[in-house]
């Protein structure tokens, strides 16, 4: 374009040179020449010295931050279909050029998009350079034939802190982005309390332990249960107990076994360890236990979790439950409600 500036202007002086009418010949070149003799006047345009804001506008998103066409100030590049001039260019990240050949006014032009190819979304043909939004938090362009998006909403991490403990994210009426929150809860300022695991509802078999906590989001008394094997009956401990001893402590299973609740089986097998019997009328009982969640599937293909007791130690002891126990019988009638 300067060259066929220069070229003019040497032409438009050799005219005048030879003495010809050179009105008349610049007037059939004007649609040659005329981008050509704006852009020589529209840089009379450009402020000397460049006086630019002291802060960077900030552009909206997808949205480029250029160099004016004076090579001065930083701007928000004009998009699609938008004016533009010298001080306000297009944004020619999205191949996007100021045609100003639409408007009357040949200071300012109209963003358009050089040929490319098109975008299709949801049914939708986008031209190459077009911006659009498929959803609220999104802002996307089409960028001959591939679209490129940028969200909306902040993706911002909120760390935990002494006066926001618990910071999260909800979706709030009417408004298209997630917001922030910390919502007081009522275990900030709760005091855990937790009772130890009741005895086994059944010396042998399948049975059921309970405890109170108040454990939870709410921080509310609630029973949690466990099921439990302090050994397997009729299994005939007394045999194992050695020559010389009167109680076989805590036996381990020797092989693998699945537990079975309710017709449902363990979907892994487990050998864990009983508490054995005396023959001198000492009783042994559960003595140290851990508690873990127990996987069971059911023929219906039904599967479910439970709390179970886990054996680590056994005692034999005199302090036998009786079969007048009213503490013993009262949780065999809980057990059998449950």
């Amino acid at each position: 374009m300067l060259l066929m500036c220069g070229t003019l202007l040497i032409f438009l002086s050799l005219i005048d040179a030879i003495g010809a009418n050179w009105a008349l010949i610049l007037d059939e070149m004007t649609v040659l020449f005329c981008p050509c003799v704006f852009m020589q006047t529209a840089a009379h345009d450009c402020p000397q010295p460049c006086a630019c804001p002291a802060d960077s506008p900030l552009c909206p998103l997808g949205t480029s931050l250029v160099l004016d066409g004076c090579g001065c100030c930083k701007v928000c590049a004009r998009q699609l279909g938008e004016p533009c001039s010298l001080l306000e260019p297009c944004d020619h990240h999205k191949a996007l050029y100021c045609d100003y050949t639409v408007l009357s006014d040949t200071e300012t032009g109209i963003c358009m998009a050089q040929e490319g190819q098109t975008c299709d979304l949801g049914g939708a043909t986008f031209r190459s350079g077009e911006s659009f939004q498929p959803s609220c938090k999104h802002h996307c362009v089409c960028m001959n034939g591939e679209i490129g998006c940028v969200p909306m909403c902040a993706s911002d991490v909120r760390l935990p802190s002494p006066d926001c403990p618990y910071p999260h994210r909800i979706q709030i009426p009417g408004k298209c982005c997630e917001e922030w929150v910390c919502e007081e809860t009522p275990s900030d300022n709760c005091i855990v309390q937790t009772t130890e695991w009741s005895k086994c509802s059944a010396t042998c078999g399948m049975a059921i332990s309970s405890r109170i906590t108040n454990d939870n989001q709410r921080c509310q008394l609630e029973r949690q249960t466990r099921i439990c094997i302090v050994r397997p009956c009729n299994s005939q401990q007394e045999k194992e107990i050695k020559k010389g001893k009167k109680c076989t402590r805590t036996p381990k299973a020797q092989e693998g076994i699945r537990f079975e609740l309710s017709g449902c089986l363990s979907t892994r097998l487990y050998k864990p360890k009983f508490c054995g019997v005396c023959t001198d009328n000492r009783c042994c009982t559960p003595h140290t236990t851990i508690t873990t969640e127990v996987e069971f599937f059911c023929p219906e293909g039904d599967v479910f979790t439970k709390k179970m007791m886990f054996i680590k130690t056994c005692s034999c002891h005199h302090d036998c439950p009786q079969d007048n126990d009213i503490f013993l019988f009262y949780t065999l009638i809980y057990t059998t409600v449950l």
